[in-house]
């Protein structure tokens, strides 16, 4: 086992099939909630992170990775002022057709992710457009679009594939919760949403006396209920598959990109997806070549919880898998295996460690291979999971229904304080894998929150 990366004598981390090929902290100041990666005409690696919730407002960090053992910290760049905006931060960001999209957020979440403000101070909500194409180190600013909601999460997660359209998971007025919003932005200074869709029940104008408070937090009793986390995932045969948080899955029929149509649904709650998880039904990955979606309830980061505020049995949250090959017709077909609990590992298994009962255990992001990024790896026979503290797993899914898990990584814990960290969260400080992105030439990257990311090799 490689222990080069090790924060210190017992603090080595777990590896199983894979190398650790190098480690970059960013500036040692910065966090990272997503991950982004562009590959320039002439061949160059440039890795962006966005900052959801930390504590240095509307960020994106910049390394440079053509160098997998050397990547390169490059600079942390400001979309907005961050005295003029401080509330507002960037959750989720994507890059393709030399673009880089920011997603825009200014309130609403859980109370320990995002502050709320108190309704007067200047924010934006919405996305925020860049060339990457002059210079990928210094993005150029070309427009933004806003959702007009302000004090509210804005968007969230989204789906840029390239060309016109962006697909995202978005505030609107006259609705609670995200809906699914398409924005044209093939005039960058002059964004246009072009189509929408949302679950019936979102619809508040539709019940006797509704209301809405966008900058309301998302708690339990609200996660619950069906809206778009998204990021709505488009095919290129204009079939879309939406992760609907309480709703499940929804599959959508948007060839005609001015009029989306519900075409298939499917749940998961009651018997998957913890009260005191994140996203109820959080992504809907379509596998390339495939007529499978793999669908995720998303776990929780120990870290919001303090000792003691846990006192109820948690539901399951897992990987599924879904065959679409009739759209209308979701089936779960397989379930995923529980993530290889390592030898030595201080703790029984990931549902109880650090909180001394079960805690919201689950997964988080997938890698998102998508046709318009050709620099990423596109195999449908494979999954990667960042799994929160459970690390990195890696699936072999070339048969869907006995899915094997081939690989792991848990980073070693962080040594930063509470004091010190880019994410100030109350509870344990272990390691955290937030978010993964896999490249054409076989390299993993793995963001730990507010300890860097790494990047890694299969053996």
């Amino acid at each position: 086992m490689s222990v080069f990366y090790a924060k210190g004598e017992g603090n080595e981390g777990y590896i199983k099939n894979l190398e650790v090929l190098s480690f970059c902290d960013w500036d040692q100041k910065s966090g990272a909630f997503q991950m982004q990666l562009y590959k320039t005409p002439e061949g160059r690696y440039y890795m962006y992170g966005s900052a959801f919730g930390g504590i240095k407002g509307a960020s994106v960090v910049i390394a440079e990775v053509t160098d997998p053992e050397k990547p390169r910290f490059v600079k942390r760049m400001f979309a907005l002022d961050v005295e003029e905006y401080p509330i507002t931060t960037i959750p989720k960001i994507q890059v393709a057709d030399d673009l880089l999209v920011c997603a825009l957020s200014s309130g609403s979440g859980p109370d320990a992710l995002v502050g709320q403000g108190d309704g007067e101070l200047k924010c934006k909500s919405g996305i925020m457009i860049f060339s990457l194409k002059e210079d990928p180190e210094n993005p150029r600013y070309l427009g933004f679009w806003d959702c007009g909601v302000p004090h509210s999460i804005g968007v969230h997660r989204f789906m840029y594939n390239g060309g016109a359209y962006c697909y995202l998971s978005c505030e609107a007025e006259r609705f609670e919760g995200m809906i699914m919003r398409i924005v044209d932005i093939s005039d960058p200074a002059n964004p246009r949403e072009v189509g929408n869709w949302w679950s019936p029940e979102q619809f508040v104008d539709g019940f006797v006396g509704g209301e809405v408070d966008h900058a309301a937090p998302h708690v339990p009793a609200f996660m619950d209920k069906g809206w778009m986390h998204g990021p709505p995932f488009r095919r290129d045969d204009g079939i879309m598959f939406c992760g609907y948080c309480g709703d499940g899955l929804y599959v959508l029929d948007t060839t005609d990109v001015t009029r989306p149509k519900c075409i298939g649904n499917l749940r998961f709650m009651p018997a998957f997806c913890s009260k005191l998880a994140g996203a109820r039904t959080h992504t809907a990955l379509p596998l390339p070549g495939r007529d499978l979606v793999v669908v995720t309830n998303e776990g929780e980061r120990f870290q919001f919880f303090p000792p003691g505020s846990i006192t109820e049995a948690q539901a399951l949250n897992n990987l599924h898998m879904v065959d679409v090959r009739d759209p209308s017709k979701p089936t779960l077909v397989a379930e995923f295996p529980y993530p290889e609990v390592p030898e030595g590992f201080p703790y029984p298994n990931f549902n109880v460690m650090n909180l001394g009962c079960q805690g919201p255990f689950g997964p988080h992001n997938l890698h998102e291979p998508m046709s318009g990024k050709p620099w990423l790896e596109q195999r449908g026979d494979r999954v990667y999971c960042c799994y929160f503290a459970a690390g990195l797993r890696v699936y072999d899914v070339s048969d869907q229904y006995y899915i094997k898990e081939i690989a792991h990584f848990i980073p070693p814990n962080p040594v930063k304080t509470k004091e010190e960290s880019f994410f100030p969260f109350p509870g344990p400080r272990n390691a955290v894998t937030e978010d993964c992105v896999v490249d054409e030439r076989g390299y993993i990257y793995v963001t730990c929150l507010d300890d860097g990311f790494y990047i890694l090799k299969m053996k």
